[in-house]
């Protein structure tokens, strides 16, 4: 057994970016995990993320081109384009839990099984889901391996505040990811 602090911020969003990426590093460092998945949009967390991270294995997980508009990529090439030369990697995905789902709710007016999966995770807060998923999204993607512990940063309307260590799994096997420790994370989110 061990002691470890959990740093709680008192509310989420983008104050606590620097310092989210900052524990997550340190903490990465003392368990010898050089792999981070890190969440974005607009991409600038993913360059934030790539520009402190460097010399780690950096994956940036955004959003899929439409997910607000059709046709739109939220991220801006050129900020994409500064990422990939910081030696981070991209990935462009549905949202694990609330891709095909998302777009029956909207067609039927139901809630289908990863949305409920999501809505259950967002009880810990919404950047803790948001860790989850885009852990199991790189593992889908090919880019972190089902077998080693990663660090994941989320957060929930604009910036990190959530960081976690976790042993992800692909989608179709979900319920095999072992979030290993809460490094840290909001006591409120919106």
């Amino acid at each position: 057994m061990s002691d470890v602090l959990v740093e709680y911020s008192d509310v989420g969003g983008s104050t606590n970016t620097d310092r989210a990426l900052e524990k997550a590093k340190i903490r990465g460092d003392e368990l010898g995990i050089d792999t981070f998945v890190i969440a974005t949009s607009r991409g600038v967390v993913g360059l934030q993320a790539a520009k402190y991270l460097q010399g780690k294995n950096v994956i940036i997980v955004r959003h899929v081109t439409g997910f607000k508009d059709p046709n739109v990529q939220e991220m801006p090439d050129d900020v994409r384009e500064s990422i990939l030369q910081l030696g981070a990697k991209v990935v462009t995905a549905a949202h694990a839990f609330g891709g095909f789902g998302r777009g029956i709710r909207k067609r039927f007016n139901t809630y289908q099984v990863d949305e409920i999966v999501a809505e259950t995770l967002r009880v810990f807060g919404a950047g803790l889901k948001v860790a989850i998923e885009i852990s199991v999204m790189a593992v889908d993607a090919g880019l972190v391996r089902t077998d080693k512990d990663i660090i994941a940063v989320g957060g929930g309307g604009g910036g990190a505040d959530t960081a976690i260590v976790v042993q992800p799994s692909n989608i179709h096997t979900f319920f095999e990811t072992k979030v290993r420790e809460i490094i840290c994370k909001p006591r409120a989110w919106g």
